[in-house]
């Protein structure tokens, strides 16, 4: 009897000192970054063979033509069309397979290549990461691309140990691309993170990543601001990096900049419930960005035309009468901005649980 007691009390104790172990070594190689670091850079000199025309590397904006902007959520080229993810009532939890992340980051590159885009704010894009077999995808961008690039990390963790099979080691980021020369470094910001220990340890640390670009013949710059909010908080995260976001674009525009911030809110723009509404709310919803935050001649700007995103319960079956959309990604412009386009394009979530969003616009 005492054998029969004593054997599942050491399988306990084991799996105790276990996750007791596992916890200690998280919170050591806990990724802490700075409230103000420098962004990692990668500034292109020659334009790939192929290329369509563009500005020529290095070159510096004018106040007297457009600016192309691309944002797009990459999904680490692993959440295409074929996917799910357990986080929203899936089951995948790594992509199909390292082919179709590799099919994904070309259809990905070659379409950023053809869009003769003067910035783009890329979010998800990984670096080291075993869910998509350590690879550099940044680099491989900016190859097939051409174009020079800011990064800034916001999920790094030597180890995610949920669910099974777990997600395991994580490196990725938000990255900015572009032709355009940089006035300085760019900066990453932190931004609140709303989880406490434990769980913040595997969980990601937000940030901005603010890039600065000279305009010619003036001492103004324009800031181009990349986010990607909280996504899975109780709406409190999300608010706090709202407001983060907000008052960051607001100083920048009363120092004289023109500023434009684009990326993945993690929350759903005005009116656009109206047209795609939440079917099951027992899965995942975003909150919705309140426009009451920005001053009067700010602008946020979105395209309710086509879907932005896609809930990644299952894969994509467009003709499903439940398949779940929302418009959660778009920009925020000052008032010395002239918003010529914006336009949500609709590649049928091929590669991406996103769409890219696509805006045009004049500075005054």
């Amino acid at each position: 009897m005492k054998r029969i007691v004593k054997i599942p009390a050491i399988i306990l104790l084991t799996l105790l000192l276990a996750a007791g172990g596992l916890l200690a070594w998280l919170t050591a190689t806990e990724y802490r970054p700075e409230k103000l670091e420098t962004a990692d850079t990668e500034i292109r000199k020659e334009l790939p063979l192929g290329s369509p025309p563009k500005n020529q590397p290095g070159a510096s904006p004018s106040a007297d033509r457009s600016i192309r902007i691309l944002s797009w959520n990459t999904g680490y080229a692993g959440l295409g069309a074929g996917a799910d993810f357990f986080m929203d009532g899936g089951t995948m939890v790594h992509p199909e397979s390292q082919d179709a992340v590799e099919q994904n980051m070309s259809a990905i590159a070659d379409y950023i290549k053809q869009g003769d885009y003067d910035i783009c704010l890329l979010q998800e894009v990984d670096r080291n990461s075993d869910r998509t077999e350590n690879t550099d995808e940044l680099s491989a961008y900016s190859e097939q691309t051409g174009l020079g690039y800011a990064y800034a990390p916001n999920y790094r963790c030597r180890f995610v140990p949920y669910p099974l099979p777990p997600i395991g080691k994580t490196d990725s980021g938000i990255a900015t691309m572009s032709n355009l020369m940089m006035s300085e470094n760019p900066k990453r910001i932190s931004l609140p993170c709303p989880f406490g220990w434990p769980v913040r340890l595997a969980n990601l640390k937000r940030c901005l990543l603010v890039t600065r670009y000279p305009i010619e013949g003036t001492d103004k710059e324009l800031v181009a601001v990349n986010l990607h909010l909280e996504a899975y908080d109780d709406g409190e995260g999300k608010k706090a990096q709202t407001d983060a976001l907000v008052k960051l674009l607001k100083e920048e525009y009363e120092a004289g900049n023109y500023v434009v911030s684009g990326g993945d809110f993690n929350q759903t723009f005005p009116d656009s419930l109206d047209i795609f509404p939440i079917k099951d709310p027992e899965l995942w919803t975003p909150g919705v960005v309140d426009e009451t935050v920005l001053q009067e001649g700010w602008n946020l700007v979105y395209d309710t035309k086509a879907p932005s995103c896609r809930l990644l319960n299952r894969p994509y079956d467009p003709g499903a009468a439940d398949t779940q959309y929302y418009v959660i990604d778009g920009f925020i412009t000052s008032p010395n901005i002239t918003v010529d386009s914006v336009k949500t394009i609709d590649l049928a979530f091929a590669n991406s649980d996103h769409n890219p969003v696509e805006l045009q616009i004049t500075l005054n």
